[in-house]
């Protein structure tokens, strides 16, 4: 009760902007005289006012902050016919389009004008022409250019930006070469959870393209943001709507050629096909009393598909209030199937890996979204707004290994199996409201709160170890008896729950009016809060096997039978907790870990225009913030606390140099804080080949942070930038392989500082542009190319010594200095595009994109290993659609087309080596070893919709 009604205060007490009040007017003018050629510095007029502007160099204009409603607007030029078009709908948040071919000798028929509404956080143009506009380096992504690219989720979305490359399997980025615990992730600008104990971030996978009208990209700081920030905040925009009624039923088919090809796919007994499972722990499992069954069992033919029902309206209330509302419901599935290489780390002496594995996964994976916004704006200066977003994703995997575990124990000559059926659900639930309120001209407040809450189960994981009878005889018999560990069997039961309060608060004071009755000054101050609670407990169920010569055969696709033959009474095996077995009080008490964590911070931001080409934007923002940790796990009982201050100044600088260029410097002092799971000794068995736990004593890391960068922008919607980058991390933090019998990861401020520099090319041009005219409308045909290029360098240094001083652990570095970890030297994103209006409601669109990166490190080299990398590659897909009338559309897409070999790799041991070191008894030369191989396959799929 204690904590609702904090959400409740929070909501109704707390602050944060959401979104544009007005719309805007805008398009291009063409001269009809001279072959549609464009017509600049024609007038543009809102009927009865002194509202308007001139055309530019290439016939684009616009006339932006008008208040809804509808206008006639006048488009007049010096020896042609004026044109007088009425009726112009402008809806807040949204650009009506309105392209003009004037005439000297003859007027415009109304049928030759194209009217078009899109939301402005939808437009490439529009988007565009706010990048140009703003001070700060932010790129947006819009919902038209998802679609174009055939974009399914964010994460994908925001590999088409500069700089930004996606971890394979996963939907975590690296910005700049900087990873995970570097970026923040926000939904209308409020702070979202993980939804994985092992990330800072919430995978940006889950968040499906329906729901999105557009993604922000900052990889500069304001201060008017959290500064737990290093190389991007990605802020996510929520879909709102505010035209009239509309609703779209779509649904997909296809699948993906590696899971289709496989004679036979399995998958595991007890999760369903909706991806909303849960099984809890048996209440006598001692007895063995778990229901769900060993073995794999075989699925059918593996086809994707997905559903989706998307609807909005708009409605009046009186003279100045308008309600909008918008719902999104959605549920789609995925197969895939991987086979290749999964080794462990390689021995020094001999290059050989310690355990070396043929393996194969199959993997249905399933995405369930809702969500809703309700938007109320009250006499045209209250804007009031509720967004709910549910989320339910799930992955079920089959994963089953062949050959050595351990070539000094279990399976040294090969025959060894190892199975695993893992289930994990991740349900995500957001709750925010959000407020903007223009009190005056000159003063402004914004407000937004939100209640967010994650539950991250793994209900029932299944892994069996089954060896040959004989170390000699890999292809002979198997059984349990040389298991040498109770571990290597089990079912393991975790629950994560987080619940998390945001509030922000600001207020905004324009001064210094200027001729053009806008501001040359504002000054915002503001307070940011989150507080955090972690909860986590895991219990895993070892199943113990005794009596080795006793142990029968062991069929490995009949894993059940061993069970249903062998019960607990045959005294063959027992069943234990890390705690002990049934007879150890407590035994079924799961290990723990969680904690609070708190940040207040409160800022200042002035932005101020000395002329019509220079502008200042200044931050300065403080924060505290306390996190405490517990823990009651197999590494004991106790607790810590990270309490640190931080002072934080920003600058950013624009200076216009036309029209068309802009050149742009920005500065800021950032930090890096640890996460729960990097700072909570507990041992996660998340993989076969390696377990991590993390290191209570790590410290923040501090980040400065400089960037350059100018741009072209040829027309509305073209760019052309070139930028450079620079960044120093104080005190970095590293996941690396600790000195240990078991050589688990874990985490550390492993050197001093680290260095990262870096330059981005970003180009979008239109090869071809045609305006065609036919008798009912003019229509469009163009051909877009786009692409960018970055170049990165990351140097840290490493020191196996401040390790052993700063913490409980022992480190072996193998170099004296690295890269840093998931940076790229090179990153290449590059598409071209397609687009034909065959009449007013019947057009194609087709985007061949692809992307490329250079390899990047994976894991720091270790006791004499080299690096482990992850090699590059390129994938290839081919996104498009055509729009057959007014309510059908269909689309094909097919996607990684190249199918390339995913690789991680061992390096041979080269560099500044710590010679020095007595745990480095020998340097790798036999390498590279290779770690993991599989291909993914190509993803293809067959989509139709239809719009009431």
């Amino acid at each position: 009760m204690r904590l609702l009604f904090t959400v409740s205060l929070a909501l109704f007490a707390t602050l944060q902007m959401f979104s544009q009040d007005t719309g805007s007017i805008g398009g291009k003018l063409t001269d009809k005289e001279f072959n549609n050629e464009p017509l600049a510095f024609a007038n543009v007029i809102i009927k009865g006012t002194t509202t308007g502007t001139t055309t530019d160099f290439d016939g684009l204009y616009e006339i932006p902050n008008l208040e809804p409603g509808t206008y006639t607007v006048v488009f007049s030029y010096l020896g042609y016919e004026t044109v007088e078009i009425p009726n112009i709908a402008v809806e807040a948040g949204k650009v009506a389009t309105v392209n003009i071919p004037m005439s000297a000798s003859e007027g415009v028929s109304l049928e030759e004008v194209v009217v078009t509404t899109v939301a402005r956080k939808d437009s490439e143009v529009a988007l565009l022409l706010d990048q140009k506009k703003a001070i700060t380096l932010e790129t947006s992504i819009g919902a038209q250019e998802l679609a174009r690219k055939g974009v399914s989720d964010a994460a994908s979305a925001v590999t088409k930006v500069t700089g930004i490359s996606k971890e394979e399997g996963s939907g975590n980025v690296y910005v700049r070469g900087l990873g995970d615990r570097f970026n923040i992730t926000t939904l209308n600008g409020l702070p979202l959870p993980s939804n994985n104990t092992s990330k800072k971030n919430i995978d940006l996978g889950v968040f499906s393209s329906s729901i999105i009208e557009s993604i922000g990209i900052d990889k500069t700081y304001n201060a008017a943001n959290y500064g737990d920030f290093g190389g991007a905040n990605v802020n996510i925009v929520s879909r709102n709507y505010n035209g009239t009624g509309f609703f779209d039923v779509s649904a997909s088919v296809g699948g993906n050629t590696e899971a289709l090809g496989v004679e036979q796919f399995y998958l595991n007994d007890g999760p369903n096909f909706s991806g909303f499972y849960n099984y809890d722990i048996p209440d006598n499992p001692f007895s063995d009393t778990f229901e769900t069954n060993w073995n794999r069992e075989a699925y059918g033919t593996p086809v994707n598909s997905s559903f989706s029902l998307k609807g909005g309206d708009t409605y009046t209330i009186g003279e100045e209030s308008r309600l909008s509302l918008f719902g999104v419901a959605s549920f789609g599935n995925n197969f895939s199937y991987n086979e290749g290489i999964n080794n462990g780390q390689p021995n020094v002496g001999n290059g050989l890996p310690n355990s070396a594995f043929d393996f194969t996964t199959f993997d249905y994976s399933t995405a369930t979204t809702l969500m809703g916004n309700v938007g109320f704006r009250l006499n045209n200066t209250n804007n009031f707004k509720y967004n709910l977003l549910v989320l339910n994703n799930s992955s079920q995997k089959q994963q089953e290994f062949f050959g050595i575990l351990d070539r000094e124990d279990d399976a040294p000559e090969g025959g060894g199996f190892i199975q695993r059926a893992t289930f994990e659900r991740t349900t995500l639930y957001v709750h925010q409201l959000l407020g903007e309120h223009n009190l005056n001209d000159k003063l402004d407040v914004n407000w937004g709160g939100a209640y967010n809450y994650v539950k991250n189960l793994v209900p029932d994981r299944r892994q069996n170890t089954v060896l040959p009878r004989r170390n000699n005889n890999p292809d002979g018999p198997k059984s349990f008896a040389l298991v040498s560990a109770a571990s290597e069997n089990h079912r393991f039961f975790q629950e994560l729950d987080e619940e998390e309060i945001a509030a922000n608060i600001s207020a905004t004071y324009k001064f210094k009016e200027n001729e053009d009755e806008g501001f040359d000054g504002k000054l915002t101050v503001g307070y940011n809060g989150r507080f955090k609670n972690v909860d986590f407990d895991a219990t895993q169920f070892n199943f113990q096997f005794l009596r080795p010569n006793d142990q029968p055969e062991v069929d490995i696709r009949q894993i059940d039978e061993y069970f249903d033959q062998n019960t607990l009474s045959s005294g063959l095996y027992q069943i234990r907790t890390f705690r002990g077995t049934s007879t150890i009080p407590g035994a079924l008490d799961p290990q723990t870990f969680g904690g609070d964590q708190s940040i207040n911070a409160g800022f200042a931001t002035l932005e101020y225009k000395f002329n019509p080409k220079f502008t200042l934007f200044a931050g300065l923002r403080a924060e505290q913030i306390i996190q405490e940790i517990n823990w009651n796990t197999t590494f004991g009982e106790d607790e810590n606390e990270l309490d640190t201050f931080e002072f934080l100044p920003s600058l950013a600088l624009k200076y216009e140099l036309n029209d068309k260029q802009n050149l742009r410097f920005a500065a800021s002092k950032t930090y890096t804080l640890p996460q729960f799971k990097e700072r909570a000794p507990f041992l996660f068995q998340e993989d076969i080949t390696q377990d991590s736990y993390g290191n209570p004593d790590l410290e923040n890391s501090t980040n400065y942070n400089f960037d350059v960068r100018w741009e072209l922008y040829p027309t509305s919607s073209e760019i052309i930038s070139f930028g450079v980058f620079a960044k120093y991390i104080e005190n970095p933090i590293n996941t690396f392989l600790v000195v240990s019998a078991a050589n688990d990861l874990s985490y550390a401020n492993t050197g001093d500082n680290a260095t990262a520099f870096g330059a981005e090319l970003e180009a979008r041009v239109n090869l071809i542009k045609n305006d065609i005219d036919t008798e009912d409308a003019v229509l469009e045909e163009r051909l877009t190319l786009g692409g960018n290029i970055s170049y990165l360098k990351t140097n840290q240094q490493l020191d196996s010594e401040k390790v052993a001083n700063e913490t409980r652990l022992s480190a072996a570095f193998t170099n004296t200095e690295a890269p840093l970890q998931g940076a790229s030297d090179i990153i290449l994103n590059g598409d071209i595009s397609f687009y034909r209006q065959f009449r007013k409601e019947r057009e194609f669109r087709g985007t061949l994109a692809a992307n490329y990166f250079s390899e990047r490190l994976y894991a720091l080299g270790s006791t004499g290993r080299g690096h482990l990398m992850d090699k590059g590659y390129v994938t290839l897909d081919f996104i498009s659609s055509m729009q057959l009338n007014k309510h059908l559309s269909i689309g094909f897409n097919a996607k990684n087309l190249l199918n390339p070999l995913i690789e991680r790799v061992t390096e041979n041991a080269e560099g500044d080596l710590a010679t020095e070191n007595p745990a480095v008894v020998g340097f790798l030369e036999d390498g590279p070893i290779t770690d993991l191989s599989y291909k993914r396959g190509t993803d293809f799929s067959l989509s139709l919709t239809f719009s009431f």
